[in-house]
């Protein structure tokens, strides 16, 4: 597998998901608590992208019916959904996030 550069670590906000997309991937990327992470960009429930979401306690809630994820594992916590989101490897490079597809 390959790092991608996804954005720059200076683009990220505390608690704020930003949306990438790399190739055909749409990806979401975290910074929590210092750290930052990546996950599939849409719902496995119903198509809604989870960078509109609502980011709280390591957790990122779906925009349309509410389901969260843990954005470290990308374990489906609650329903509606009950599929995991992509989790990719993360690797920060400076100031580059670079994430492995």
């Amino acid at each position: 597998m390959s790092l991608t550069f996804a954005a720059k670590l200076s683009d990220l906000v505390e608690d704020e998901p930003l949306a990438v997309t790399l190739g055909d991937e749409q990806i979401a990327l975290y910074l929590l608590e210092g750290e930052v992470h990546a996950t599939h960009n849409v719902c496995t429930h119903q198509y809604a992208l989870l960078s509109d979401g609502y980011m709280e306690d390591g957790c990122i809630e779906c925009p349309l019916h509410q389901a969260k994820f843990d954005i470290r594992t990308g374990a489906a916590l609650c329903a509606p959904a009950t599929q995991p989101v992509l989790v990719y490897r993360v690797q920060v490079e400076g100031d580059d996030i670079m994430v492995e597809l």
